[in-house]
């Protein structure tokens, strides 16, 4: 007798599928709600106005500054002009900020912020 080829079933496959999508999300950092770097402190009045508006305009999505309902932005390089246009254009996901939302001024402000985050 002829042993049946060695394949999977489609309900084997999505069993398979389903374990290693599980294992792997099951695989993220416990602790996500706590900050794992110390708290910023800067006596900067800008890093401080920067802090301020990130908290009400970008915290809902990038909370501190890491992932949530969008990627990290603490942790990204980018240069400024790119982050400014980010802003302002918006791209995928992200809306765009006009300047009666973030002024220029608050714009260079939550640049400076996201950059003194990075030296945490």
């Amino acid at each position: 007798m002829k042993a049946p080829p060695n394949r999977l079933t489609p309900l084997a496959a999505a069993c398979l599928f389903a374990a290693t999508l599980m294992s792997l999300t099951g695989c993220g950092p416990a602790r996500r709600d706590e900050p794992i770097t110390r708290p910023l402190q800067s006596d900067d009045p800008r890093i401080a106005l920067g802090h301020r508006v990130f908290s009400q305009q970008c915290n809902q999505c990038h909370p501190g500054g890491a992932a949530g309902l969008a990627p990290p932005i603490n942790d990204k390089p980018l240069p400024v002009n790119l982050m400014k246009t980010q802003v302002r254009q918006g791209l995928g996901l992200m809306p765009a900020f006009s300047k009666d939302e973030i002024t220029d001024e608050e714009l260079d402000a939550v640049i400076k912020y996201l950059k003194a985050l990075r030296t945490l």
